[in-house]
């Protein structure tokens, strides 16, 4: 296969071993001049010498992007809002870090001239589709490299050689090699032991929050406030999306909630298993589906679960920046509009145990729900309701015990 002559790339770089290895590679084999790109969606990086890493590998200029703030405000919100979450249990995180970062990535391809963008992303999963899905819904025209897919490399263990051999600073060793993507809405693990779904992950691999065993034996509560659907404060003080997700990561954390355990179906065709921790987005989401349900009317609610399925497969599949993905927004503006006030929540050993919510707008009407003496419900009306609710199973009964020739008298 011929390689495409190209002039100039923007790689996608965290400065770990897989985008090392590829800076270099792309020097060997491509001859052209590449630019690197970091990310800050809170990966908890200091950054700290990533300059002259990326520079002693071979970029001709390192970019650093601080977008926790974007991330959360138009990634991670709009999906909670939409209440999506993938295969009934992932709160995703990954899936819509990557359209950012990809869309920030064109930018500084057109800022610098480039005709190129580059990614580290492996032929099995599913971030070469969120990186390249963007790419194509915001600059067709640039040409894409993809070494995971291209080169002879068959593992980490022969990167790290690779890396060895040509002098390449990396962090990771034989002994550890966990593949790792950490942002503000979650940490997540692959590989090692997590290869064998039967095999309970060890719990030295925890990085954000305890066992639930090892939590403390004191619950904690807490207060979440919301204004349409976004989360704004903490027990009654307001907080900015980063210093509310980040506390309510450490609080979360230490009571050891937010663990998922998840064999998921990916993109490609096969199952994986990983593990991610997301305290401060399992508290959220749970927080805001107790303020919708007594805010949302019932039709309004049910069909909402439906949008918020398609929802988290279009954000699992890496289909960010498309016509269908901003039409159920739409939607779900509209449906957020009375989501505002709080939720009461206590954090339990690894438990999220709602304890009370409240909103200016609640549906919830105490004296029609209340079994005691009401004098805003006649419950005679219930029989008529349930004649006409129950007809159409009436007419087909009915029409049953005709043909069989049963009297139903």
């Amino acid at each position: 296969m011929s390689t495409p002559e190209i002039k100039k790339v923007v790689l996608a770089y965290s400065g770990g071993l897989d985008t090392s290895v590829i800076l270099a590679w792309i020097k060997e084999h491509y001859g052209c001049e590449v630019i690197a790109f970091t990310a800050d969606v809170g990966q908890g990086d200091s950054f700290e010498g990533l300059e002259a890493k990326a520079l002693a590998s071979g970029a001709s200029k390192l970019y650093v992007k601080d977008l926790k703030e974007e991330f959360l405000t138009k990634y991670a919100f709009p999906t909670l809002r939409a209440g999506a979450v993938y295969e009934r249990k992932y709160l995703l995180g990954t899936s819509f870090a990557r359209p950012l970062i990809a869309s920030h990535q064109v930018e500084i391809a057109r800022l610098e001239g480039a005709d190129a963008v580059a990614h580290g992303c492996t032929g099995k999963g599913n971030d070469q589709v969120r990186f390249e899905l963007t790419f194509q819904a915001l600059a067709p025209d640039l040409k894409v490299i993809a070494p995971w897919r291209q080169w002879d490399l068959g593992g980490r263990e022969e990167l790290l050689e690779y890396a060895m051999a040509r002098g390449i600073p990396v962090s990771q060793s034989k002994t550890n090699i966990y593949s790792r993507d950490q942002n503000l809405w979650h940490l997540s693990h692959e590989g090692g032991e997590l290869e064998d779904p039967w095999q309970e992950p060890n719990e030295a691999m925890f990085q954000l929050t305890v066992s639930p065993e090892a939590a403390p034996d004191k619950p904690v509560e807490i207060v979440i406030g919301f204004e349409q659907g976004y989360p704004v404060s903490l027990d009654g003080t307001p907080m900015g999306p980063v210093e509310l997700v980040t506390t309510l990561n450490k609080i979360g954390g230490e009571h050891g909630v937010g663990r998922i355990d998840l064999v998921e179906n990916r993109l490609v065709g096969m199952k994986s298993h990983g593990v991610y921790e997301q305290p401060g987005a399992a508290i959220l989401s749970t927080a805001h589906k107790e303020l919708e349900s007594i805010t949302l009317d019932r039709e309004t609610l049910h069909y909402k679960d439906l949008v918020a399925q398609k929802y988290a497969e279009l954000v699992y599949d890496g289909r960010w920046f498309t016509p269908l993905r901003e039409a159920l927004d739409a939607f779900v503006e509209v449906t957020q509009q009375t989501v505002t006030g709080e939720v009461r929540l206590k954090l339990y050993k690894g438990n999220i145990i709602p304890t009370g919510r409240k909103s200016p707008y609640s549906l919830y009407h105490e004296g029609f729900a209340t079994f005691g003496a009401d004098d805003v419900y006649n419950q005679a009306d219930a029989k008529g309701f349930i004649n006409l609710f129950g007809l159409p199973m009436k007419v087909a009964a009915l029409t049953k015990q005709k043909r069989e020739g049963v009297d139903g008298k």
